[in-house]
């Protein structure tokens, strides 16, 4: 920066006009409840802990349209938590309670506590119980690595919408910001998920299940459904592009919403063939599997698969853990479009080693979108938005919206693995 001259300050000075240095800013309140695992006394069914710190604001007490917590049919005193991995010092919170009119209604009291590190201490504070809004109770600093609101139910069970717990700096994610002309075709998007998809939070193998269990990275193995032979480089011009465009949907998420991975590495870990001659090199880089059919194709050894292993646990895979594999990249000879899911996905192998320098491989693309969980449009589309990736044939490259909508996934699925 150039400083400014003396003249030019004396100029300022005869005009009244006076340059005042800055004081320091005052560090921002942010909520940290965003980045807290929460879990409950009891929680119904069909109910969710994790709408409780999902950063999603209610329109109402009595909300229809996105997750909530409650504890029907079960009374008296009830408890929501959350627990941070390190202390967090907190100065307030806001709590939105869950009141449909019937089986949950705002509770008799409530309070809130922090964890001393042995014990549960009731924090001080003004307690309102209104609904159609947040309620804040405002305290004196504490360090803690747990608030839990305790709810003492009247004549009916009890629920909360959101808590926000404030406090000072921290390592706070970017807020759910979308441009605004996104927000109501985002929000018919996931209406249009939740009630298509009745286990979707119960489903547990979708792309960032498997990102998460790796700790930030991604296995695959190839299965070569063709008689075409495959050298060497080959092989490794598979990988590369396998793993740009998977890049492009994590370039997404890197730095959005305390997604934690800048980049998340993709390996090839195996390649499955009918014929081994198929494949024109001797090294191991890889392992390979010979005629293992699994739907009338080659199929990489099943005790190595996320798939078929649910658990993260490979006890029978044959290099062990380290060598399995989340999903299959099926390259079948004389397909045409493409599928994709939790196993990996499927395109022609002719279109793919045609494209394997292209920018965009825009089916492959919208497949590794499905095993993210972000849905088809065949018969209907947002309101407000044009093409894009995920609405096939109407853009050959992911758009703001498809970015958006894999950024949804995330919001609404992140506190599962604890942010």
């Amino acid at each position: 920066m150039r400083r400014l001259s003396s003249v030019f300050l004396a100029v300022l000075a005869a005009v009244g006009i006076f340059l005042v240095p800055a004081s320091p800013a005052a560090a921002a309140e942010v909520n940290l409840g965003l980045s807290a695992t929460a879990s409950a006394s009891y929680t119904s069914p069909w109910e969710s802990v994790a709408a409780i710190n999902d950063g999603i604001d209610p329109p109402s007490s009595n909300d229809t349209q996105n997750r909530r917590w409650g504890t029907w049919p079960n009374t008296g005193e009830q408890w929501a938590l959350l627990t941070w991995t390190q202390a967090q010092t907190l100065t307030s919170a806001q709590i939105y309670f869950f009141d449909d009119g019937g089986g949950v209604r705002v509770p008799a009291s409530w309070k809130l506590q922090r964890w001393t590190g042995s014990a549960y201490v009731d924090i001080p504070g003004t307690y309102a119980l209104a609904v159609n809004a947040y309620n804040t109770v405002t305290f004196t600093a504490v360090s803690t690595t747990r608030l839990r609101v305790l709810l003492q139910s009247g004549s009916a069970s009890v629920g909360l919408l959101e808590v926000k717990a404030i406090g000072e700096g921290g390592q706070q994610p970017s807020a759910w910001n979308p441009p605004a002309n996104l927000v109501n075709p985002l929000n018919q998007v996931w209406q249009h998920v939740e009630s298509t998809y009745p286990n979707l939070y119960g489903f547990r193998n979708y792309g960032w299940d498997q990102v998460m269990a790796n700790r930030g990275s991604i296995n695959y193995c190839v299965r070569w459904d063709s008689s075409a032979p495959v050298s060497a480089a080959l092989r490794d011009q598979i990988h590369a592009a396998l793993a740009r465009q998977f890049k492009k949907w994590m370039d997404v998420m890197a730095g959005h919403n305390a997604w934690p991975y800048q980049s998340v590495p993709l390996k090839v870990v195996g390649w499955a063939v009918r014929d081994r001659a198929t494949l024109q090199w001797s090294d191991n880089s890889v392992d390979v599997y010979v005629n293992d059919i699994r739907e009338n194709a080659p199929q990489c050894a099943e005790p190595c698969g996320r798939f078929f292993n649910q658990s993260g646990n490979y006890p029978n895979c044959p290099g062990g853990a380290s060598h399995h594999y989340d999903m299959s990249l099926w390259l079948t000879a004389g397909m045409g479009g493409g599928a994709g899911g939790d196993w990996g996905q499927r395109v022609g192998s002719e279109y793919y080693v045609n494209a394997i320098n292209a920018e965009n491989m825009h089916i492959l693309l919208h497949e590794i979108g499905h095993s993210f969980g972000l849905d088809d449009f065949y018969d209907w589309t947002p309101t407000g938005v044009g093409g894009f990736l995920m609405k096939a044939g109407s853009a050959s490259q992911i758009t703001e919206f498809d970015a958006w909508m894999l950024r949804d996934w995330w919001r609404h699925l992140k506190s599962r693995y604890g942010y």
